[in-house]
C-alpha cells in the first residue's frame, strides 16, 4: 500500500474489494462449508470450510496491508492465535519467554499447558526482557503492556533474538497497527486480539498472525487447518466492515487517552497514572521512539476497590467491562482478575464520546 496515505486511508483501502465493474463495494460473507471440486483432482482454492473461505482472505489481505506483513491468518479469538503461534515454534527442551506483566491468560496457558511438555517458561517484567531472552528460544513480549502499560524496547529486543537465533513473537493488541508496526522493528511475527481496538464494538471475538516468513506462516496456517481453531465467515465479514472506520476509532481513542491521562496525572484522587504518551512515563522515551501513537489505554491507581466501583456508579459515560478498545470507555478493576496490582489500579479504555464531555463526566465521578 503506498506509504504516503494516512491511517483512515488505509483503514478504508485495506477493508475494501477491489474495483470490478458490477460487483459490490462491500461483497457479503460467504458462508460455505463445502465447496464445487473439479473434474481435476488438483486441489482448488476453496474446498472445505476449515481449510480457506474468501471473505477470510480478505480480512487477512487487510490486516496484512495495516501490520506491513505479507501474510495473515485470521484466527477464532486472540488467544486461538497466541497458543497456536507458541505450539507451531516450540517443541519439548525449548525455553520460552512470556510476560510477567502482561496478559494473564498467556501466562496461565504457558504454565498450565506447555511446561508439562517439556518447555522451559521464564517470566520477564518489560525492562528484564532483553536480559531473559538471552538464552531463550522463543520470546513473547507484549509492548505496551496489558495492564500497567509499560513498553518494551522492541529493537533492542529484536537485536538480541537475532543474535541468539531466537523467534520474536509481538503481541500488538494494545497498540494495533495504527500505533506501532512491530515487524518493522524487527519481530519475527505479530500476534494480536482483533476484538479489541481494530473490530471495536465490543460484539466481535477474534484474532490474528502476521507476519512476513514464509516457513513460520505456512506453520501457523497448517495449525489452524488441523486444530481448527477458524474464525467464522460471518465474523470475519464484520471484522472487515469494522476495519474501514478504525484509523477513525483509534485516533479519537487516542486523543482521549492523553486528556484523560493529562487530567488525572493532576487528579487528588488519582494515587499514580501511567500513560506512554505522558513526558513523564518511564516508558515515554522508548514509546516516542517507537510508536506512532501512545493507544487508547490509560492506567489510574484509585485509593482502592471501593474508589474504582464508585467511579463508575457515579458516571454517565463509563461502562464496567474487562475487554478494551470499544467505542464506549470502560473501566476494569484489574486485581479481580488476579494481576499483581493494587486494588485500587484501573485501566481505562477510551471510547470515541467527545473528549470534552468524556473529561468533564470523569472529573465529576471522581468526586
Amino acid at each position: 500500500m503506498d506509504g504516503h496515505y494516512g491511517d483512515s486511508t488505509r483503514s478504508v483501502k485495506a477493508s475494501g474489494a477491489p474495483a470490478v465493474a458490477g460487483e459490490p463495494v462491500t461483497p457479503p460473507p460467504v458462508p460455505a462449508a463445502a465447496y464445487h471440486l473439479s473434474v481435476d483432482e488438483a486441489a482448488p482454492i476453496d474446498f472445505y470450510g476449515r481449510a480457506s473461505n474468501p471473505t477470510w482472505r480478505r480480512l487477512e489481505s487487510a490486516l496484512a496491508e495495516l501490520e506491513g506483513a505479507t501474510s495473515a491468518c485470521a484466527f477464532g479469538s486472540g488467544m486461538a492465535a497466541i497458543t497456536s503461534t507458541l505450539r507451531v515454534l516450540l517443541r519439548p527442551g525449548m525455553k520460552l519467554v512470556v510476560p510477567a506483566d502482561g496478559y494473564y491468560q498467556t501466562r496461565r496457558y504457558a504454565t498450565e499447558s506447555l511446561a508439562p511438555l517439556g518447555i522451559t517458561i521464564v517470566e520477564a517484567v518489560a525492562d528484564g526482557m532483553c536480559a531473559a531472552a538471552a538464552d531463550a528460544d522463543v520470546v513473547l513480549a507484549e509492548s505496551p503492556v496489558n495492564p500497567t502499560l509499560d513498553v518494551v524496547d522492541l529493537h533492542r529486543l529484536a537485536s538480541v533474538c537475532r543474535g541468539r537465533g531466537s523467534v520474536l513473537v509481538v503481541d500488538n493488541t494494545a497498540a494495533t497497527p495504527f500505533g506501532q508496526r512491530p515487524l518493522s522493528l524487527g519481530a519475527d511475527l505479530v500476534v494480536a486480539s482483533a476484538t479489541k481496538g481494530l473490530s471495536g464494538h465490543s460484539d466481535l471475538v477474534l484474532g490474528y498472525v502476521a507476519g512476513s516468513r514464509p516457513d513460520l506462516m505456512a506453520g501457523v496456517e497448517r495449525e489452524r487447518l488441523l486444530a481448527g481453531a477458524i474464525l467464522g465467515p460471518f465474523e470475519a465479514w464484520l471484522a472487515l466492515r469494522s476495519l474501514g472506520t478504525a484509523g477513525l476509532r483509534v485516533d479519537r481513542q487516542c486523543q482521549n487517552a492523553m486528556a484523560v491521562a493529562l487530567m488525572l496525572r493532576g487528579h487528588p484522587a488519582a494515587r499514580g497514572v501511567r500513560y506512554p504518551g505522558l513526558p513523564q512515563d518511564p516508558a515515554h522515551e522508548v514509546a516516542t521512539i517507537q510508536m506512532k501513537r501512545y493507544g487508547g489505554l490509560v492506567a489510574v491507581e484509585l485509593a482502592d476497590a471501593a474508589a474504582v466501583h464508585a467511579l463508575v456508579e457515579r458516571s454517565d459515560l463509563l461502562v464496567a467491562a474487562t475487554s478494551f478498545g470499544g467505542i464506549h470507555t470502560s473501566v476494569d478493576r484489574r486485581a479481580r482478575w488476579g494481576d499483581p496490582v493494587s486494588p485500587g489500579f484501573a485501566r481505562l479504555s477510551m471510547g470515541i464520546e467527545d473528549t470534552d464531555d468524556l473529561l468533564a463526566d470523569i472529573e465529576e465521578a471522581l468526586g
